[in-house]
């Protein structure tokens, strides 16, 4: 709101500094400061008036250690970080861009299914929340939306550049704006795959978006549940996700920056710079949430805010046609839920075959595993997130690395 505003005041009265909105750097800036400053303000307010309203989380002893100690910490704490995103988002990004639209609806729509599972914990007293079945129903709700979005929009685009001969070296740049469904593979020579290379040759190109729509479903919904089994420590999903947006938030610029992108020899991506504004307003909130989150929580963000995290984060992902990089980038949500996988699966196998169903880890996800073994809490947190830098910096490494 802000950027048409101010450039309406550069433009009609020439006002001194109103220009400066023009930059991406500075409104990301913006963005970053004013989610931080809702997050410190309010936050605590927020906080307070979940208990008021007793709204406390209900613990299952599991045996952790220091584990009965949070019962009753108010939960829902995942409206601090949406408050505190989606204003910044609102007032600095252009609201006419394809992608911030998609990220925004992405919000507010998990967050709304996150809300409906804990309000039914919580009010109803039923600790299964929601069920299953609708959160799946959201689920492939949000991601019809997202891949029929991507694929039929006609601002979601990529650029080719015609290459230069001897006789056009100073020529200036040829290219075309074309719809594709290439994306980005990382750690091979030919870093590009185009989705409709998936498809049977019995199958006419034109279905390939029933295809690419069923893959963004399953992305969206792994990394959404992949976050909120994440979310079962202090710190630790809020955490890991910070990591996570601020990697996605540097390579939404190089691919949306004209010179960087050809430089570096990947995939321009026009119009997709501005998601730097909402990764910056994402990863302010983050960090002003983890002022109340960290170890010991005041507030946890129940599945208010972690199926948020995991289904933005997969958006973000596939809007600068990154998706396949998220095993590594999100190695942490991977690997909690494959742990939660396999530890399911070994047990009922087991049981079947042995009477008597036995396990791989201590308990599942991997981060009880660690509490099991004696280790703090907070000491797990560190070790996951110095991990979670590791891989940031992996992903990143993977624009050259080829």
């Amino acid at each position: 709101m802000l950027y048409y505003l101010f450039s309406y005041l550069d433009q009609q009265f020439d006002i001194p500094g109103a220009g400066v909105f023009r930059y991406l750097s500075f409104r990301a800036a913006g963005s970053l400061a004013l989610s931080l400053l809702i997050a410190a303000i309010f936050g605590r307010r927020i906080i307070n008036k979940l208990r008021s309203l007793q709204i406390g989380e209900e613990i299952r002893d599991l045996g952790l250690e220091g584990q009965m100690k949070k019962r009753g910490t108010p939960t829902m704490g995942g409206f601090i970080i949406l408050a505190s995103m989606l204003i910044p988002a609102l007032l600095f990004a252009k609201l006419s861009n394809v992608y911030i639209i998609l990220l925004l609806v992405t919000a507010v729509w998990t967050g709304l299914i996150g809300f409906l599972d804990d309000y039914i914990k919580v009010f109803k007293k039923n600790k299964e929340g929601l069920a299953g079945k609708f959160k799946v129903v959201g689920q492939i709700g949000l991601g019809l939306i997202v891949g029929l979005t991507l694929y039929f929009n006609q601002y979601v685009k990529i650029r080719i550049y015609q290459p230069r001969t001897l006789s056009t070296s100073i020529a200036p740049d040829v290219y075309r704006d074309v719809k594709s469904l290439v994306t980005t593979v990382p750690f091979v020579k030919n870093n590009e795959f185009d989705y409709s290379s998936l498809l049977p040759g019995f199958i006419p190109e034109q279905y390939t978006w029933i295809l690419f729509v069923l893959i963004v479903t399953f992305i969206i919904t792994a990394v959404s549940n992949g976050a909120n089994l994440t979310d079962g420590i202090d710190g630790l999903a809020g955490g890991t996700s910070v990591i996570i947006v601020l990697t996605l938030g540097v390579l939404a610029y190089l691919s949306g920056n004209k010179i960087f992108s050809q430089y570096l020899n990947i995939m321009y991506i026009p119009n997709v710079g501005e998601l730097v504004i909402f990764c910056a307003a994402f990863v302010g909130a983050l960090v002003g949430f983890l002022w109340y989150n960290s170890y010991p929580a005041q507030v946890f963000m129940g599945d208010t805010g972690s199926l948020m995290l995991g289904g933005v984060i997969a958006v973000l992902s596939l809007a600068i046609r990154k998706e396949l990089l998220i095993p590594v980038l999100c190695g942490i949500f991977f690997v909690e839920s494959l742990s939660v996988i396999l530890q399911v699966t070994y047990f009922r196998y087991t049981k079947k075959k042995f009477g008597e169903g036995r396990r791989i880890f201590l308990m599942a996800p991997l981060h009880h595993h660690f509490q099991k073994k004696g280790y703090h809490e907070a000491k797990i947190v560190t070790r996951f997130w110095i991990v979670g830098i590791m891989l940031a910096v992996i992903s990143l490494v993977t624009l050259k690395l080829r």
